[in-house]
């Protein structure tokens, strides 16, 4: 067997990437500084990762130049890099668009005359365009939806929050459903959906709020029936799409006898912290559903933008957790944003792992895109999570086996040590090392 090592490791604004190979010996008894491989036990099967394609990533990429583009392009969506399939696009405006913007505005529109999705033909179908030709395939989409048209929502407006309002849960149900026909009638494969992006929260940018309550009769009574109606029931359906701490007691008040078969898994945030355990509960509680995560990134807001090795270590963190505690599938948040994090309409400003100075026509990469690397490179569509065991808690690692048999890992080490490791697997080992404030993904071929 033989192992390669991939790291990067980070000093200030010097970011550099190295790899060497290392050849396995019989295991001579070693005892300490050892990581066990058990490629035997098998856990969750990884779906695959991906990033959101927003009207404001859309618009930036409108404004580079073809070189800055088409590297963007290749580094996200190409097989041979970091192989994206999955992308998650807003339904209607968010915080992320240049502006509000909704399919239909019409109260009185009960035909549905006057839906169309003419916004998305600027920035948004382009990019999506762009992104599949590279990718060589169809890209799996994922609609969330911010808000229902202002007209539908109790407080009149698509920002603060709000509810539906009764009175309009069918007209609103008919239109996810006119959105998702009118993609697919595009020939874009429209998989999943979302029922309503952070249903806990009123923010100041496109929001509604949804109790529990809500969310279930809602799925019930009205968007199911409106789904099969439109011939839509191959939909996977997900709840919640909010932050981690309380994914368990969502789904108990969600997910019923009469609603089990409805939905297809659990979306979630990681702004509340890291809540593994909660992912866990979910997993024992729900065997059968997926664990997606459908939104994470570097806020501005809560986070020192000039912390690049930090803040990537905590995404990075936050990755592996979520992988062994049962992630299925990621999803990244916005794939590009200018150089101040935006634009946002909202002034909620944050980091892409792309940037893009638009005045001195400038691609920035941040820290993050190479940390995500080091998972999305390695880690394959359908690769099995596999039981390891670690000598210390300050090394943080994820195992997963590929379909060819390949065993792909991360190690991330964010102390100032460096960590001696002697890998067993199988009845062989082999020694290596992390360095400090760096990640390293290790690859074993036989």
């Amino acid at each position: 067997m033989r192992l390669n090592l991939i790291w990067t490791t980070s000093t200030e604004q010097v970011h550099l990437t190295q790899s060497e190979s290392y050849k396995f010996g019989p295991d001579d008894g070693t005892e300490n500084s050892v990581v066990n491989l058990y490629p035997s036990i098998r856990y969750q099967v990884f779906e695959g990762f991906g990033g959101a394609l927003t009207e404001s990533s859309g618009y930036i990429i409108s404004k580079m130049d073809e070189e800055s583009r088409q590297r963007l392009l290749d580094v996200y969506f190409k097989p041979s890099e970091m192989n994206y399939q999955h992308v998650r696009i807003p339904l209607d405006s968010c915080d992320f668009s240049l502006g509000h913007y909704e399919a239909m505005s019409n109260p009185d529109d009960v035909e549905f005359n006057s839906f169309n999705l003419a916004r998305l033909d600027k920035y948004i179908f382009p990019l999506l365009n762009a992104a599949q030709k590279t990718a060589g395939r169809e890209l799996d989409i994922m609609l969330s939806p911010w808000s229902p048209p202002s007209f539908m929502k109790t407080n009149d407006d698509r920002n603060h929050g709000g509810s539906l309002r009764e009175n309009y849960q069918g007209m609103w149900a008919e239109y996810i459903c006119r959105y998702i026909t009118a993609y697919r009638k595009k020939g874009y494969r429209v998989r999943r959906i979302s029922l309503q992006n952070e249903p806990k929260a009123a923010q100041p940018w496109d929001s509604c709020v949804y109790t529990a309550k809500q969310e279930r009769q809602f799925l019930e009574d009205f968007l199911h029936p409106a789904l099969i109606r439109n011939g839509l029931e191959d939909m996977e359906v997900f709840i919640w799409d909010h932050n981690k701490e309380r994914i368990l007691e969502r789904a108990q008040a969600v997910i019923g006898r009469n609603s089990n078969h409805l939905v297809s898994g659990i979306a979630f945030h990681w702004y509340s912290g890291d809540h593994f355990e909660e992912l866990d509960l979910f997993r024992e509680c729900y065997p059968d559903k997926l664990l997606i995560s459908s939104e994470s990134c570097v806020e501005y807001s809560k986070y020192d933008k000039q912390e690049p090795c930090i803040n990537a270590g905590r995404l990075a963190h936050d990755m592996i957790g979520n992988l062994n505690h049962g992630m299925n599938a990621f999803y990244d948040w916005n794939i590009l944003l200018d150089e101040n994090g935006g634009p946002n309409h909202t002034g909620n400003f944050c980091e892409a792992p792309f940037m893009y100075d638009i005045q001195n026509k400038n691609l920035i990469e941040q820290l993050s895109l190479k940390y995500y690397g080091h998972f999305c490179r390695y880690i394959k569509q359908g690769a099995r999570r596999i039981a390891f065991s670690k000598y210390t808690d300050q090394l943080e690692m994820t195992a997963f086996q590929n379909l060819d048999n390949t065993v792909a890992g991360v190690f991330l080490n964010r102390t100032e040590l460096v960590l001696p490791i002697v890998i067993r697997v199988d009845g062989q080992m082999a020694s290596i090392k992390v360095e400090p404030k760096s990640i390293a993904t290790f690859l074993i071929e036989k």
